[in-house]
């Protein structure tokens, strides 16, 4: 296939399934609240794991297509997308400084640095097996029973009451909810078959394809998301956002992968790409101490991935 095409192909795939996506997370979000769900829930079980939804089909489809390094070059190009490229771009464009609560210390920050720790070191000799993944999963547990319990346990019943209706008259939902989901199923399939294909054409490593043309393609909805969001005032909750979804992928995404087959992990990412992403991590964790994330800071994140992506590309 010519290479115009299978980049074509590429987007294309990437733009339905995350489009399809959208599309699941909303359906889910109405059943949801027909299922009396609170609000809080509702976003925690159900939005957060929406959006890194294209993420994670891809990475089950890229395992059972026998090219397992996407998933590790995904995983950790989609987690310093979100935190030097979404969090960067959304703290420069930002009209003030991006103001963070005492919750997000406590709860947020530490389980980003605990996710990172666990996925550095269940991939740092190669393999990822599915004992040592489901620890992070346990983790990502520990990590939502922590947001659950946080949560008030007193609903909103006015606004719960506008938005619940019976399942039973949320038909469309329910089929809205199984088409994009075979959609994804689709997309993503779609998706790693093209890149394994850009990546043989190029000569480039699947792994390092993966880590920038995917990862960022999958962040992109989220880079808008948050950007209007802190254009509204509301920049905790594209913080938050962006944050949950790094813990997702780095804890979910291996371990679920994982029960598929054994995950191989390049050298070229133990060499170079994990250590950027923990010390990425590390450097996030030490000047966001004093809760804030300033003009300044977003534009060295963006500076520092400019130089991530040059770097894997060998642009520099």
């Amino acid at each position: 296939m010519d290479l115009l095409v299978t980049f074509v192909v590429f987007f294309v795939s990437v733009a339905f399934l995350i489009a399809a996506a959208n599309f699941f997370t909303q359906a889910a979000e109405i059943i949801g609240y027909a299922l009396r769900m609170t609000p809080f829930v509702v976003g925690v079980v159900i939005v957060s794991v929406g959006t890194s939804l294209p993420e994670l089909i891809s990475a089950i489809a890229a395992v059972r297509s026998g090219d397992s390094e996407i998933v590790a070059g995904n995983v950790i190009g989609s987690s310093l997308s979100n935190i030097l490229f979404v969090l960067g771009l959304t703290a420069l464009l930002s009209p003030k400084s991006i103001d963070l609560g005492a919750q997000y210390l406590y709860i947020d920050l530490n389980f980003l640095a605990g996710a990172a720790f666990i996925l550095i070191v269940i991939m740092y000799d190669g393999t990822v097996f599915l004992a040592e993944s489901l620890l992070g999963v346990i983790a990502y547990l520990v990590y939502l029973f922590y947001l659950l319990r946080s949560a008030s346990n007193v609903p909103e019943e006015t606004a719960l009451q506008e938005k619940t209706k019976s399942l039973s008259s949320n038909w469309k939902s329910i089929l809205v909810l199984v088409a994009s989901g075979f959609v994804i199923f689709l997309a993503a399939n779609k998706t790693i078959e093209s890149l394994s294909s850009i990546s043989t054409q190029l000569g480039v490593s699947k792994a390092v394809v993966s880590m920038t043309l995917l990862s960022i393609g999958t962040t992109l909805p989220e880079c808008v998301v948050s950007v209007i969001a802190a254009f509204a005032g509301k920049s905790q909750i594209a913080v938050g956002n962006v944050l949950g979804s790094s813990i997702f992928n780095a804890l979910i995404i291996p371990g679920t992968a994982a029960c598929f087959g054994s995950l191989r992990v390049p050298a070229e990412l133990i060499n170079f790409s994990l250590p950027v992403y923990g010390g990425v991590v590390l450097l996030f964790y030490l000047l966001t101490q004093d809760k804030k994330i300033s003009a300044f800071e977003g534009a060295l994140f963006l500076m520092i991935y400019v130089l991530f992506i040059g770097k894997v590309s060998q642009l520099f």
